[in-house]
């Protein structure tokens, strides 16, 4: 039966006092993989940022992993994306620590204090990704295939039902973009976490064929069909 992970009805999109997008109704189901398509401008990003509480949801009705984002108090915040993994472009690893110590940091932002418990924690998710052996290597000894693994091992840590990925292969080749979306088809389906992707790269999109949600005009439209731009 599908338990849903995202409900959004009638929500519209807000950045600053911009409305960004208009009359966003949007369920998505835990283990589902669903493409966010769109121009640059048109408010992926935002509906992300929205989806993980960087922007407030002020108008309409959300549910993100049980969590209420009308009127969600900032203090709640943190606890909202301990049950969200996030996926980044650009990896925002950080350039002074190694890998293992990239993890740790992110653990012990979101509680964990229990020495043997993170590293059989960061030794679990460098496996599923692939890197078990990367872990005492500096971001700058790695590929970008290294970095997006690590990236996306990091969002793995809190074992996620919603992992939300912003271009995650936008800065890869085209075997590394394989690889990365290869990764990430087995974690919806191994960990049933539903994977929510925006993405402009159309020869992965058709690769990989999965739902899609398009942005334009300040509109949702889902199950979209893709026109290559």
């Amino acid at each position: 039966m599908a338990e849903p992970i995202i409900e959004l009805r009638h929500a519209n999109i807000y950045q600053g006092n911009n409305l960004i997008l208009q009359d966003v109704n949007l369920t998505v189901n835990k283990g589902e993989f669903v493409y966010l398509v769109g121009k640059t401008g048109t408010g992926k990003s935002s509906l992300l940022k929205t989806l993980y509480g960087e922007l407030p949801l002020k108008e309409g009705e959300g549910v993100v992993a049980t969590y209420n984002l009308r009127g969600l108090d900032w203090k709640k915040v943190p606890y909202l994306r301990r049950t969200l993994g996030v996926v980044f472009q650009d990896f925002q690893l950080l350039t002074d620590r190694d890998v293992n110590n990239n993890l740790k940091f992110v653990l012990k932002a979101t509680g964990w204090t229990d020495e043997k418990m993170m590293d059989a924690k960061i030794m679990d998710v460098l496996d599923k990704v692939g890197l078990k052996a990367k872990g005492f290597k500096m971001p700058f000894e790695l590929s970008g295939g290294e970095q997006q693994r690590v990236d996306i091992a990091r969002a793995l840590l809190n074992s996620p039902k919603l992992i939300l990925a912003d271009e995650p292969t936008g800065n890869l080749d085209p075997e590394t973009s394989d690889e990365i979306m290869n990764l990430l088809f087995n974690i919806a389906r191994d960990f049933n976490a539903a994977v929510v992707m925006a993405t402009h790269d159309y020869i992965v999109v058709q690769k990989f064929p999965a739902r899609m949600i398009r942005t334009e005009r300040g509109r949702v439209s889902d199950n979209a069909t893709i026109t290559i731009e």
